[in-house]
């Protein structure tokens, strides 16, 4: 099964058929899921409404109940295990140039404080939130519908409302995890898009420095002051989830993937990959988890 790159590609999955930047989903129960784990190319907002599923976000698995909410940014790396056969969740998904269209900070939802763990975040809230979100959603599903001359303006404006109730429930679940001044908190996001764009190229420190005209000395400043990671840290973490999409992918032999990673062997690779999770690419795949 091929890795889905953007919205359109990962709706057809389901047998969707949406041009549109964004898409609205029924809340109708999934039968079917992708099997292996693979990258979602634009920001997502996820409620369940009913039943439970287990799934891994970025590698960490999570159980998804009723009232947990999961946003996340593009590159998260998905995977779905285990879902009751009642499972339901409401979906929004958008892409990033649809919600910015005559916005001039291209950070501007990053900085919102959605995303409590660098991509993504889980909370779990009360029926009284839930029911303020869906009303939202249901009003994004009534628009589209009756579409009019300012569909997608009223669209994009409900969605920023959306996100912006989203944000408070979860800066009341949980403090903001980026600290910093404004001028540190945009280097380390363009740092970070930087990365999304040019991981399995370079995963050298010097080269982003280079890229955002500062020193190494700096970078690894400011990457410390917003998250509380090494940018050596964070290239890892990237190369990491890149590592299990690619071996995510049948077709792709070890040594293919060692290659397409940048690194210079399979023992390279297979040596990183173990530091990373305890175990050998080979071990993932045969599903030693």
């Amino acid at each position: 099964m091929k890795n889905h790159e953007n919205l359109q590609d990962t709706l057809s999955f389901y047998n969707i058929d949406c041009q549109n930047s964004f898409y609205i989903s029924t809340g109708e129960s999934i039968f079917k899921f992708p099997e292996k784990p693979f990258r979602m190319d634009y920001y997502a907002f996820c409620i369940c409404t009913q039943g439970e599923i287990d799934l891994k976000i970025n590698t960490i698995k999570y159980k998804i109940s009723v009232g947990s909410l999961f946003c996340s940014a593009p590159s998260t790396i998905v995977h779905f295990l285990n879902a009751t056969n009642d499972f339901q969740m409401q979906l929004v998904f958008f892409e990033k140039n649809f919600l910015l269209t005559n916005i001039s900070d291209p950070f501007i939802i990053e900085k919102m404080g959605l995303f409590q763990k660098d991509l993504y975040s889980i909370v779990n809230t009360s029926k009284k939130n839930t029911e303020v979100l869906l009303d939202i959603v249901e009003k994004l599903k009534e628009k589209e519908i009756n579409r009019g001359v300012f569909t997608q303006q009223i669209i994009r404006t409900l969605i920023f409302y959306l996100l912006l109730e989203i944000t408070e429930i979860i800066q009341n679940t949980n403090p903001n995890t980026i600290a910093g001044n404004d001028s540190q908190i945009n280097l380390y996001l363009r740092f970070n898009k930087l990365i999304q764009k040019n991981i399995l190229k370079q995963k050298s420190v010097q080269f982003y420095a280079n890229l955002l005209c500062i020193s190494n000395k700096y970078l690894i400043e400011v990457t410390k002051k917003t998250t509380g990671k090494t940018p050596h840290q964070i290239l890892d973490e990237s190369l990491l989830k890149e590592a299990f999409v690619l071996l995510g992918n049948p077709e792709l032999s070890v040594s293919e993937i060692a290659y397409k990673l940048q690194f210079n062997s399979i023992s390279a690779f297979g040596r990183f990959f173990k530091k990373q999770t305890t175990i050998s690419p080979s071990e993932y795949r045969s599903g030693k988890k």
